[in-house]
């Protein structure tokens, strides 16, 4: 992501047509203003009626095998404290699953260069540390940013009460005469010096100018001049149509509870939807009013008050090769808060980058996840009911035990991106002599599989169901699954 600079985006040039990606211009001006709404509401807990237990022993089979044997650990299990007394029926045994490094306000860029780059993942750059939002609390502001915070509130009040930020310039449209005439200036929706909020506007700017007060004053005024110039208030209330919802949409939360924003640029290989945006200067006008208007609309959301989340994490899935050439001469120049704020990841690691920062379920199935689009219906699972993550190492296989301890119907979902793997689920039951049921014959699953697989099993007798997913390759795998419990009754 871009420095956290609250500028005016510069106006969008059209790509050529030859590798059908918006340009970078656009792709700046998309990530300028990062802002994020209300953190999504939390889960309802589910009722304990299962014991989950996730053991590794090794692969049946080898597909790929890489020089020397691999060790196989022995299997692993993790008990949690035992399951209450009924009517919670139920407790959860896992082992440890890959650690996460939780950061929030951070862009990844998910590269996935044209299948034609020469070796992609070499022209990759990469952060050498995750950009951490900032806090907002003035109690956790430093003596000098309070200091700077406060003459920076000064300078706006003066400039409030001298209409300096009403001044036209030569050729401006007449517009905002009630707000001129009151003396109230808005940025995003919020007025300044109003509220608590405006706090948190103005150490935005602050800290794009490193907290040199003069400069981030000078930084509000050009952007009031360019929200003026360019209509942003008319503008959010125009109907400028969907035909872009696929092109960039917003999906899901954060681990740390930010809107995420899709901007995906491979759209544009489509020539039909290319042409509508870039054909000619009117068609791009219109792509750069529109994107303009979404971000706006998404920042005008936020609450913006100190505790708050108060920035946008944005994913750029399919940027242009160029990209990262740009990228990488313009490194040098940046400041370490600047290249913190982006993380690149090449097809191979798409997945595994995102899940770092978005739980699994709020990432949109064609990118690894679980969620489906919310046009879609998926009725067993919502974007807020979790899903664990187990990473399957090589020439290994993972078995998750469901324990059941008292009759219910349970449903489940499990993918492990990218498949190669084979995957198969059985219900034991705890009676002596009673047999297997083979719910899911063992079946080798393909990249071109349908992604997500999911299963319905009424359980009229006490035993557990064991998912089992055979890597035989040499690389690791992400196993992610979730699973719901319903009574009979329900």
């Amino acid at each position: 992501m871009a420095d956290e600079t609250p500028n005016p985006p510069p106006p969008a040039v059209a790509p050529p047509p030859s590798d059908g990606h918006l340009s970078l211009a656009a792709a700046v001006a998309a990530d300028k203003e990062e802002e994020s709404q209300p953190p999504p509401p939390e889960p309802a807990p589910a009722a304990a009626v299962v014991t989950v237990t996730v053991t590794e022993s090794e692969s049946t089979a080898k597909e790929e095998e890489e020089e020397g044997s691999l060790s196989q650990p022995p299997p692993v299990k993790e008990e949690l404290p035992p399951p209450p007394p009924p009517p919670a029926a139920v407790e959860v045994k896992t082992t440890s699953t890959q650690e996460q490094e939780v950061v929030s306000a951070a862009a990844v860029a998910v590269a996935v260069p044209p299948v034609e780059s020469e070796k992609p993942t070499k022209q990759i750059p990469h952060s050498v540390v995750s950009f951490k939002e900032e806090s907002n609390l003035l109690s956790d502001l430093s003596d000098s940013e309070r200091r700077a915070l406060q003459e920076l509130r000064q300078l706006v009040q003066e400039a409030l009460d001298t209409k300096q930020f009403t001044q036209k310039q030569e050729g401006q449209a007449e517009e905002n005469k009630e707000e001129e005439r009151e003396g109230e200036i808005s940025i995003w929706g919020i007025p300044l010096l109003k509220d608590d909020r405006s706090d948190v506007i103005l150490l935005k700017f602050l800290r794009a100018r490193d907290f040199k007060v003069r400069d981030s004053l000078l930084m509000i005024k050009n952007t009031i001049q360019w929200r003026k110039q360019f209509g942003i208030d008319a503008l959010v209330n125009e109907d400028l149509g969907d035909e872009w919802d696929k092109v960039v949409f917003m999906h899901g939360y954060d681990r740390e509870g930010h809107p995420v924003c899709y901007n995906v640029y491979g759209e544009f290989q489509n020539k039909e939807l290319y042409a509508k945006a870039f054909a000619d200067e009117e068609k791009r006008d219109n792509f750069l009013k529109w994107r303009v208007q979404f971000l706006e609309k998404g920042i005008r959301k936020l609450d913006f008050y100190p505790p708050g989340v108060s920035t946008l994490f944005q994913v750029f899935i399919n940027v242009p090769w160029w990209y990262l050439a740009f990228y990488a001469i313009i490194n040098p120049f940046l400041t370490q808060r600047t290249k913190s704020k982006f993380v690149f990841a090449g097809p191979s690691k798409s997945a595994e980058t995102l899940f770092k920062y978005i739980s699994p379920e709020q990432v949109p199935v064609q990118y690894g996840g679980l969620s489906v689009d919310y046009c879609d219906c998926n009725p067993d699972f919502s974007i807020s009911d979790p899903a664990t993550e187990v990473t399957v190492k090589p020439a290994t296989k993972q078995t998750v035990e469901i324990i059941v301890y008292e009759k219910c119907i349970l449903t489940w979902e499990l993918r492990v991106v990218g498949w190669e793997v084979s995957y198969g689920a059985e219900f034991v039951p705890n009676a002596e002599g009673a047999y297997t049921v083979n719910i899911q014959k063992a079946t080798k699953k393909a990249p071109s599989d349908e992604p997500v697989v999911s299963h319905t099993y009424k359980v009229d007798e006490l035993g557990k169901i064991l998912l089992t997913v055979d890597n035989p390759t040499s690389k690791k795998k992400k196993l992610i699954y979730r699973f719901k419990i319903k009574s009979f009754l329900d």
